[in-house]
Protein backbone atom coordinates (compact mmCIF):
# COMPACT_ATOMS: atom_id res chain seq x y z
CA UNK A 1 0.00 0.00 0.00
CA UNK A 2 1.50 3.32 -1.09
CA UNK A 3 0.96 6.71 0.45
CA UNK A 4 1.18 9.64 -1.94
CA UNK A 5 1.42 13.03 -0.24
CA UNK A 6 0.16 15.93 -2.36
CA UNK A 7 1.69 19.25 -1.40
CA UNK A 8 0.23 22.73 -1.69
CA UNK A 9 -0.18 23.59 -5.37
CA UNK A 10 0.43 19.99 -6.42
CA UNK A 11 -1.47 17.04 -7.87
CA UNK A 12 -1.21 13.30 -7.32
CA UNK A 13 -2.83 10.52 -9.33
CA UNK A 14 -2.95 6.75 -9.08
CA UNK A 15 -4.36 3.65 -10.70
CA UNK A 16 -3.32 1.28 -7.90
CA UNK A 17 -6.02 0.09 -5.49
CA UNK A 18 -3.54 -0.06 -2.60
CA UNK A 19 -2.65 3.63 -2.75
CA UNK A 20 -3.88 6.48 -0.58
CA UNK A 21 -3.55 10.09 -1.70
CA UNK A 22 -3.38 12.62 1.11
CA UNK A 23 -3.08 16.40 1.38
CA UNK A 24 -2.66 18.55 4.46
CA UNK A 25 -3.27 22.19 5.41
CA UNK A 26 -6.47 22.88 3.52
CA UNK A 27 -7.36 26.26 4.95
CA UNK A 28 -8.36 28.69 2.22
CA UNK A 29 -6.91 26.21 -0.27
CA UNK A 30 -9.27 23.71 -1.84
CA UNK A 31 -8.67 19.99 -2.23
CA UNK A 32 -10.37 18.22 -5.12
CA UNK A 33 -10.50 14.42 -5.08
CA UNK A 34 -11.79 12.50 -8.08
CA UNK A 35 -12.23 8.74 -8.41
CA UNK A 36 -13.53 6.39 -11.10
CA UNK A 37 -14.69 3.24 -9.25
CA UNK A 38 -14.74 1.07 -12.37
CA UNK A 39 -11.28 1.98 -13.68
CA UNK A 40 -9.87 2.36 -10.14
CA UNK A 41 -8.24 5.60 -11.21
CA UNK A 42 -8.24 8.78 -9.21
CA UNK A 43 -6.43 11.90 -8.26
CA UNK A 44 -6.10 14.63 -5.71
CA UNK A 45 -5.42 18.31 -6.39
CA UNK A 46 -4.49 21.00 -3.84
CA UNK A 47 -5.18 24.45 -5.33
CA UNK A 48 -4.21 27.76 -3.76
CA UNK A 49 -5.82 30.36 -6.02
CA UNK A 50 -8.91 30.57 -8.25
CA UNK A 51 -7.51 31.79 -11.56
CA UNK A 52 -4.18 31.54 -13.35
CA UNK A 53 -4.60 35.01 -14.87
CA UNK A 54 -3.65 36.35 -11.42
CA UNK A 55 -0.06 35.33 -12.19
CA UNK A 56 0.54 33.79 -15.66
CA UNK A 57 4.26 33.26 -15.06
CA UNK A 58 3.58 31.32 -11.88
CA UNK A 59 0.84 29.35 -13.64
CA UNK A 60 3.30 28.29 -16.33
CA UNK A 61 5.68 26.93 -13.69
CA UNK A 62 3.07 25.60 -11.24
CA UNK A 63 -0.25 25.01 -13.02
CA UNK A 64 -1.71 23.01 -10.13
CA UNK A 65 -1.67 26.08 -7.89
CA UNK A 66 -4.70 27.47 -9.75
CA UNK A 67 -8.25 26.15 -10.11
CA UNK A 68 -8.55 26.54 -13.87
CA UNK A 69 -5.19 25.09 -14.90
CA UNK A 70 -5.01 22.55 -12.07
CA UNK A 71 -8.43 21.04 -12.78
CA UNK A 72 -7.56 20.75 -16.46
CA UNK A 73 -4.35 18.86 -15.59
CA UNK A 74 -6.13 16.61 -13.10
CA UNK A 75 -8.96 15.59 -15.42
CA UNK A 76 -6.68 15.07 -18.41
CA UNK A 77 -4.26 12.94 -16.41
CA UNK A 78 -6.90 10.60 -14.95
CA UNK A 79 -8.55 10.35 -18.38
CA UNK A 80 -5.23 9.21 -19.83
CA UNK A 81 -5.14 6.50 -17.14
CA UNK A 82 -8.60 5.22 -18.14
CA UNK A 83 -11.05 7.22 -16.02
CA UNK A 84 -14.31 8.35 -17.62
CA UNK A 85 -15.92 11.66 -16.68
CA UNK A 86 -19.45 10.23 -16.34
CA UNK A 87 -18.28 7.75 -13.67
CA UNK A 88 -16.27 10.15 -11.53
CA UNK A 89 -16.99 10.77 -7.89
CA UNK A 90 -15.88 14.32 -7.08
CA UNK A 91 -15.27 15.53 -3.52
CA UNK A 92 -14.34 19.09 -2.48
CA UNK A 93 -12.67 19.92 0.85
CA UNK A 94 -11.35 23.20 2.27
CA UNK A 95 -12.13 26.72 1.12
CA UNK A 96 -12.22 28.06 4.68
CA UNK A 97 -11.96 31.66 5.77
CA UNK A 98 -8.73 31.60 7.71
CA UNK A 99 -8.24 35.38 7.79
CA UNK A 100 -11.19 37.30 9.19
CA UNK A 101 -11.95 40.95 8.87
CA UNK A 102 -12.82 43.52 6.28
CA UNK A 103 -9.37 43.33 4.64
CA UNK A 104 -9.51 39.60 3.90
CA UNK A 105 -9.59 38.58 0.26
CA UNK A 106 -12.03 35.69 0.78
CA UNK A 107 -9.66 33.36 -1.09
CA UNK A 108 -11.36 30.23 0.25
CA UNK A 109 -14.76 31.31 -1.04
CA UNK A 110 -13.27 32.43 -4.35
CA UNK A 111 -11.46 29.09 -4.77
CA UNK A 112 -14.68 27.20 -4.07
CA UNK A 113 -16.75 29.30 -6.50
CA UNK A 114 -14.12 28.97 -9.23
CA UNK A 115 -14.00 25.18 -8.92
CA UNK A 116 -17.79 24.82 -8.81
CA UNK A 117 -18.12 27.06 -11.89
CA UNK A 118 -15.57 25.02 -13.87
CA UNK A 119 -17.22 21.74 -12.89
CA UNK A 120 -20.69 23.09 -13.73
CA UNK A 121 -19.54 24.27 -17.17
CA UNK A 122 -18.24 20.77 -17.84
CA UNK A 123 -21.38 19.00 -16.57
CA UNK A 124 -19.55 17.38 -13.67
CA UNK A 125 -21.48 16.94 -10.44
CA UNK A 126 -19.98 17.16 -6.96
CA UNK A 127 -20.67 14.02 -4.94
CA UNK A 128 -19.77 15.43 -1.51
CA UNK A 129 -18.09 18.41 0.09
CA UNK A 130 -16.74 19.66 3.40
CA UNK A 131 -16.08 23.36 2.75
CA UNK A 132 -16.20 26.80 4.31
CA UNK A 133 -16.06 27.72 7.95
CA UNK A 134 -12.76 28.45 9.64
CA UNK A 135 -11.33 24.97 10.20
CA UNK A 136 -8.13 23.62 8.67
CA UNK A 137 -8.56 20.20 7.07
CA UNK A 138 -6.61 17.20 5.85
CA UNK A 139 -8.10 14.91 3.21
CA UNK A 140 -7.26 11.33 2.33
CA UNK A 141 -8.47 9.50 -0.80
CA UNK A 142 -8.52 5.70 -0.61
CA UNK A 143 -7.96 4.42 -4.15
CA UNK A 144 -9.51 1.01 -3.40
CA UNK A 145 -13.02 2.36 -2.86
CA UNK A 146 -12.89 6.11 -3.51
CA UNK A 147 -13.73 6.96 0.08
CA UNK A 148 -12.49 10.35 1.25
CA UNK A 149 -11.67 10.84 4.91
CA UNK A 150 -11.46 14.40 6.24
CA UNK A 151 -9.60 15.31 9.41
CA UNK A 152 -10.90 18.62 10.77
CA UNK A 153 -8.60 20.72 12.99
CA UNK A 154 -6.52 17.58 13.61
CA UNK A 155 -9.21 16.11 15.86
CA UNK A 156 -12.51 15.13 14.22
CA UNK A 157 -12.87 12.87 11.18
CA UNK A 158 -15.61 12.71 8.60
CA UNK A 159 -16.14 10.17 5.82
CA UNK A 160 -17.36 11.45 2.43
Amino acid sequence: MGRIVVGVGEMGVSNRAGDRLITHSLGSCLGIAIHDPLALVGGLLHIMLPDSTLNPQMADRYPCMFANTGLCNLFNTVRDLGARRQRLKVVLVGGARVIAGKNSFHIGERNYRAVRRILWRNNILVSAEEVGGTAARTMDLNMADGEVTVLINAERTKKL
